[in-house]
């Protein structure tokens, strides 16, 4: 029987965790941690996500709010209000709610972003730092995976590894920490990594994951992985996400791995939700906690 990795408990211990943190570090200092989420638009999705990291900020003890703007905001007019939260000495931490609306550049909107209160990690000098191997704001989502991976006790020295998905916000970035080197000052996994992607063609992909001992996909694309592409007690990391509907006319998510075949082969497996998910808005507490300790030491 495969382990299911369970997301959900692995975040309430993080959570638990960093809110005994925070309250210590409280004692020495005049104000909580704060983080300001800006959301452009109504899709239902980002306003949940965004509910949920902040039902999380108010847990472990950091004060939060949504800059909600409507999705007729012009570029300039969503930067110069990420401008203000620059300037804003009581805020911490920035996150711009992914995906805004197409008449505005995702690049531009998240380089708008302080590095230092970057805490998506999504700026090009933190992408660049975690490229060098530099501490930095490391993306939540890449940090997930690694905390999940640690915390369930998969070995990943010398494993052979997949990551299914090229994104700059997190197949690349995943990719370059699986691979490096355990002593630098952002320490790495030390595997061997294969990157793949959608387009990478199917009977490729397929000897690419029978070999790895861990797979690890971000493609969104619906049960792209099947049990016949994974080896026999691989650990598979689903960190796809995409709403379908059921016959019902009801809203399901599903992951990019055919979840109840895979499991057959699997020895670690990541259920759609309640895997990456939940760890990925915990790691973004850390990173907000990590932006006010540097703002205010």
């Amino acid at each position: 029987m495969p382990q299911i990795i369970n997301g959900r408990n692995i975040a309430n211990e993080i959570q638990d965790d960093l809110r005994a943190d925070i309250s210590e570090w409280l004692k020495t200092n005049k104000r909580n941690p704060s983080l300001v989420a800006v959301l452009v638009g109504d899709d239902p999705a980002s306003i949940k996500y965004v509910e949920k990291k902040m039902e999380a900020a108010k847990y472990v003890g950091i004060d939060s709010k949504i800059e909600k703007l409507p999705d007729t905001i012009s570029e300039s007019e969503l930067i110069s209000k990420i401008n203000h939260l620059n300037e804003d000495v009581s805020v911490d931490g920035i996150l711009v709610q992914l995906p805004v609306p197409e008449h505005i550049s995702e690049r531009n909107v998240c380089n708008a972003v302080n590095p230092i209160k970057d805490v998506d990690g999504f700026h090009f000098s933190n992408a660049g730092k975690l490229c060098l191997n530099m501490d930095t704001f490391v993306p939540c989502t890449v940090l997930a995976v690694i905390e999940l991976l640690k915390r369930t006790g998969v070995e990943t020295f010398a494993k052979n590894i997949v990551v299914c998905g090229r994104s700059k916000h997190i197949g690349l970035p995943l990719s370059i920490l699986l691979h490096s080197d355990a002593r630098n000052q952002l320490p790495g996994l030390e595997a061997t990594v294969t990157m793949c992607h959608r387009n990478t063609p199917p009977e490729q992909l397929r000897v690419f994951t029978k070999l790895a001992d861990i797979v690890i996909s971000a493609t969104g694309v619906v049960h792209l992985i099947k049990e016949d592409m994974v080896k026999q007690g691989a650990c598979v990391v689903d960190i796809g996400m995409t709403r379908t509907k059921t016959q019902e006319g009801k809203v399901k998510l599903v992951g990019d791995v055919d979840f109840e075949n895979v499991k057959n082969v699997a020895e670690y497996i990541t259920p759609v939700p309640g895997g990456v998910g939940p760890v990925t808005v915990a790691m973004l507490m850390k990173n907000t906690f990590k932006a006010a300790k540097i703002h205010l030491s």
